[in-house]
């Protein structure tokens, strides 16, 4: 059954020769899960966000808040409409052939996944290039990085992210009924049409180079902030570079971990031009995998931060009986010092001993 050129017949010809066999109570439990998990945690973190909007409004702030705003609101979004969805499926038994005729619900699945698989990676770029100018460009985040301009940049991401979504339906291509039965995507079975391998590589490679420029962004904001700690020789923002650091550590391990296994299952499918040997076991392990980097997103930007690691020291020395640095270094702030310290350290005057003040942390 030729399902790519006939949209009403979709993924059909899948289903009688599919040799993916999943446990279905299993299956309903992890997708039940997840869907749970998301919704809680990025509920909780959209909660957060706006008392801190509430309580800093500051120029240096509002951009981080509004894309941290703008990734929690996507990933909740994604986890309400794909996870129900896929529970939908999962209670019908599966009956794509009953309740798909017009394939009109695969495509709305088919589309939300890659909508909602890519904005994020792309959110979570434009954030690491967003910290990045604030370390090592101050003045020009401070004069140029106006809400009004994160709001565009929010924007176009989520425009692009839609065309993306819909350049198959564009082109008339389905969106395929997967082997696993409960999840539609790109085509990956039998895939010999170049149009099919260009939109699974073009995937592979937009989220790849989502996590390449994140990775790229928070290395350099990483080494900007330790190099200014060694230069301004200042024991006050030892705290604040521990904090970045963890958070730009969390936020690289947590997206590359959760998202290349996806990633490069995608690609090696579109490169092996029908010869691809993998099962539809490892494709839908490997989307649980990505799944769950929606539902760390909002620990690792929002929750991870000053307060939660001052309190987790304190239970730690606390057990230890330790006592390694004085609770009063948390007291300085995570975005408005780093920007401070290199606009000093930029500075022709940077020489001379400049004491900061204590500033009130977003996270507190």
């Amino acid at each position: 059954m030729n399902s790519s050129k006939s949209p009403g017949l979709a993924g059909f010809g899948v289903l009688k020769n599919s040799t993916c066999h999943t446990e279905k109570k299993i299956s309903v439990f992890f997708s039940i899960i997840f869907m749970t998990a998301g919704i809680l945690s990025n509920s909780l973190a959209i909660v957060i966000l706006m008392k801190a909007y509430q309580r800093f409004r500051q120029k240096s702030k509002a951009s981080f808040l509004l894309l941290a705003s703008g990734l929690v609101v996507t990933d909740l979004f994604g986890h309400l409409i794909n996870g129900a969805i896929a529970v939908f499926v999962y209670a019908s038994d599966k009956d794509w052939i009953r309740f798909n005729q017009s394939n009109i619900l695969c495509s709305v699945f088919g589309i939300c996944m890659v909508f909602f698989g890519l904005c994020p990676l792309f959110l979570g770029s434009v954030m690491a290039v967003e910290r990045c100018i604030g370390v090592t460009k101050p003045i020009f985040h401070s004069t140029k990085m106006t809400s009004r301009h994160v709001k565009m940049m929010l924007t176009m991401v989520c425009l692009f992210a839609v065309l993306i979504a819909l350049l198959p339906i564009l082109r008339f291509r389905a969106y395929q009924i997967q082997a696993s039965r409960t999840w539609c995507f790109y085509k990956t079975e039998h895939v010999e049409d170049w149009e099919d391998r260009f939109y699974l590589l073009l995937f592979s490679c937009l989220g790849f180079l989502a996590l390449a420029i994140s990775f790229l962004c928070n290395a350099v904001t990483g080494i900007t902030l330790l190099r200014v700690k060694f230069k301004s020789q200042q024991r006050q923002g030892r705290s604040h570079h521990f904090e970045m650091i963890i958070q730009l550590l969390a936020i690289m391990c947590v997206s590359c971990i959760c998202w290349s296994p996806f990633l490069v299952t995608m690609a090696r499918i579109g490169i092996s031009e029908g010869r691809s040997k993998e099962t539809c076991e490892t494709i839908l392990f490997a989307l649980r995998m990505a799944t769950w980097n929606q539902i760390l997103d909002p620990w690792v930007y929002i929750l991870l931060r000053k307060a939660v690691l001052k309190n987790l020291y304190k239970i730690t020395s606390g057990c230890c009986g330790v006592h390694v640095m004085n609770l009063h270094m948390w007291e300085l702030s995570s975005i408005k010092n780093s920007l401070k310290v290199a606009a000093i350290s930029e500075s022709p005057g940077s020489s001379k001993q400049i004491n900061l003040q204590p500033l009130s942390s977003m996270g507190q």
